[in-house]
């Protein structure tokens, strides 16, 4: 455990996962403590200080200032579908209970064919009134975005996240086809997220609160695209996903189901209570860290420490 004045108790954890998300095999981060509670700093590897400094707030938010009051209780949520095999998904999706699922395509080293049957046993395993939505990571040019999802149109998409890099790319797919655009990774990785609605790019906006800030910043990014809004998770423990579900909950408007369901790619918890769907949706709330389940995931913390110092010159 370290202490540090600025920003109150830090504890530095390392979480396995039971399915490799996005290259990594384990979640790490820091909690920080504070007189409103814990929050979660896990920027990922890739992201430099500035990035994560928007993190950072996020983190001094829910450790000091505290969230909004909400405006619901529960939260419908997705199950997320990693770039597993056919069989794997479909089992995924049945034990999820959710009504939702965003299945991750365009893994590397993968074919489009993999994606089309990943998507094809998640439609079975939802049946006709489930929604299926996908998940690119910016992996597509215009012209493989174009022709892919015309494909996987015929599964019913409710929308594609992010099916190429940069906004004049989205602009471009959103006009050439039928399925809904959602922005995410333009959005909160971009130094104006409101770029996204200047370039009519998306349909819908994916909100993630560690990386715009924190919950309030969040609100005003959303308020400013006027876009439907989704939130999702960065993968992160309780801690983190109840500042998702705080943002969820304080939203004037909540359309779609919501990308928190993610505990379930997660091996352990920090809490007792994990913020985990009970019948596809969470019931907002706030668990408390326990010191057990923490114990058995704590890492020493001078590698985060200094990632927090360099990220706080960013603030």
């Amino acid at each position: 455990m370290a202490t540090l004045s600025p920003v109150g108790t830090l504890r530095a954890f390392a979480i396995p996962m039971r399915i490799p998300f996005r290259g990594q095999t384990r979640r790490e981060g820091v909690l920080l403590h504070g007189p409103a509670g814990w929050g979660e700093f896990s920027p990922f590897p890739e992201y430099g200080p500035r990035e994560a400094a928007r993190w950072l707030a996020c983190a001094r938010e829910a450790a000091f200032d505290g969230w909004p009051a909400p405006l619901r209780e529960v939260i419908p949520v997705n199950v997320t579908v990693p770039a597993v095999v056919p069989e794997r998904a479909h089992e995924l999706v049945r034990r999820s209970g959710c009504r939702t699922a965003k299945v991750k395509v365009a893994e590397k080293g993968q074919a489009f064919r993999d994606d089309l049957a990943r998507v094809e046993a998640v439609r079975d395993a939802l049946g006709p009134g489930g929604a299926v939505r996908v998940d690119v990571n910016g992996a597509w040019s215009v012209e493989q975005a174009v022709r892919n999802l015309r494909e996987l149109g015929r599964f019913g998409l409710e929308y594609a996240e992010q099916p190429c890099a940069t906004l004049g790319e989205l602009a471009a797919v959103r006009r050439a086809v039928d399925v809904p655009i959602a922005a995410d990774e333009s959005i909160r990785r971009a130094e104006d997220p409101l770029k996204v609605r200047a370039a009519e790019a998306a349909d819908i906006a994916v909100l993630k609160v560690q990386p715009l800030g924190g919950v309030r910043a969040a609100l005003r990014v959303a308020e400013a695209c006027g876009l439907p809004v989704v939130v999702s998770s960065a993968v992160e423990t309780s801690v983190g996903l109840a500042a998702g579900l705080a943002l969820a909950a304080a939203l004037p408007e909540l359309p779609y189901a919501c990308g928190l369901g993610t505990m379930s790619l997660l091996a352990g918890d920090v809490t007792a209570d994990p913020l985990t769907p009970v019948d596809g949706a969470i019931a907002v709330r706030r668990p408390e860290v326990d010191p057990e389940s923490l114990a058995a995931y704590e890492i020493d913390a001078p590698a985060w420490l200094d990632r927090l110092t360099a990220a706080g010159e960013f603030e």
